[in-house]
């Protein structure tokens, strides 16, 4: 069989070993009914299993991880769709712990000018638990906008931001439960960030990058870098005289899609293709080096910091959706991590995107055991 193109990603190369045997068929089971499902069943040789037929690729949601990854066998050639504690990057308390932990691991081993190329995150706590650390830094820098986080959820539920501590202080008495309620209601955790107050605006409004990292193996680290996304603009322009308006602030497409003035046909998205022209026509093409060379450098630091905690299981991998944030000085700013991106498109454009990426990802996941050593 021939070698297919892989014509959008860029990473090493192939992993060394032992050659697997080359598969005709490939059963797969699936959750998610979008363009995965399409492209799955468009696949030559894949067939679609279900319930609880046996299978040899299945893109998995994480709650079905958590429930059976420890009691399900798998044959050598078997493949799902996540690290079994992926959260340690894709958690927004874990991602940033991770991360201050792998920077203090680079000043003491290579100096302060290696940890500083770690400096792509907003200062962090996480809440309830780094609460009265906040509190100290938030005294220290009155005035400042913070916005707040639930570590876990995901569409932009539950973020809100705000100026003053008595804005947050019915979210901390939520907290403060006594001990016969907080053994029946797990309180749940934020993180307290501080928000970029410069972000750079295209026609006024602000805008984050949706960018895809696939990754095969953390020991040794394996990634490939999707090189198209897309930049998700808000609704309305941005002003921070309105910290309440989540139109104004929040990006996300389901938040977005619920403003009055939301246009689906038109939606609110660009591809990177096109964010990267524009920034070449204000700034010039070595900026636009530099600043996508400063996102790679957030991808690889980001997954060396979880290298040595993820459980790096050869029937693993992992296609994560990275956010980042651009501010004025065209310095990018990492949001957080998502392990399962949104696969739904919105517009055709956005389909054809999904598409192609899924193929190419499932390229290089290579079930058919076309790509050789």
């Amino acid at each position: 069989m021939s070698r297919p193109k892989i014509q959008n990603y860029k990473g090493c190369g192939l992993s060394k070993g032992k050659e697997r045997e080359q598969r005709a068929s490939i059963r797969f089971k699936t959750t998610p009914i979008n363009t995965l499902m399409d492209v799955l069943r468009n696949r030559p040789g894949w067939v679609e299993v279900k319930d609880e037929g046996e299978w040899d690729f299945y893109w998995c949601d994480v709650s079905w991880l958590r429930e059976n990854f420890d009691h399900t066998y798998m044959d050598e050639h078997v493949r799902i769709s996540h690290f079994r504690n992926h959260y340690e990057l894709t958690r927004k308390n874990y991602m940033v712990k991770n991360l201050k932990r792998f920077r203090k691991q680079l000043e003491r081993e290579a100096g302060k000018l290696e940890a500083a190329k770690c400096d792509f995150f907003p200062k962090t706590f996480e809440m309830p638990c780094e609460y009265h650390l906040f509190v100290e830094e938030f005294r220290k820098n009155p005035g400042i906008t913070w916005i707040m986080k639930p570590v876990a959820r995901s569409q932009g539920k539950g973020i809100f931001l705000f100026r003053r501590l008595k804005d947050i202080m019915d979210w901390r008495k939520d907290t403060r439960n006594s001990d016969d309620q907080k053994e029946e209601i797990p309180v749940e955790n934020y993180v307290a960030q501080r928000y970029i107050e410069n972000p750079y605006l295209i026609g006024g409004r602000k805008f984050d990058l949706r960018v895809y990292v696939l990754v095969m193996s953390y020991i040794p680290l394996r990634a490939w870098l999707y090189r198209d996304g897309f930049a998700r603009f808000s609704n309305t322009r941005f002003t921070l005289n309105s910290i309440d308006d989540q139109y104004v602030h929040l990006t996300n497409v389901a938040v977005q899609k619920t403003s009055p003035d939301y246009h689906p046909e038109k939606g609110c998205k660009w591809m990177l293709q096109r964010f990267r022209q524009y920034l070449a026509s204000k700034h010039g093409p070595q900026a636009v080096e530099t600043l996508f060379s400063d996102m790679d450098n957030i991808f690889i630091r980001s997954l060396q910091s979880v290298q040595k905690v993820i459980i790096s299981d050869k029937h693993c991998f992992e296609l994560y959706g990275y956010d980042i944030l651009v501010d004025q000085d065209l310095k990018p700013w990492l949001l957080e991590v998502n392990a399962s991106p949104s696969l739904t498109a919105s517009s055709e454009e956005d389909y054809e995107l999904k598409t192609c990426l899924l193929e190419d990802t499932l390229h290089i996941v290579d079930m058919e055991a076309r790509l050789h050593q």
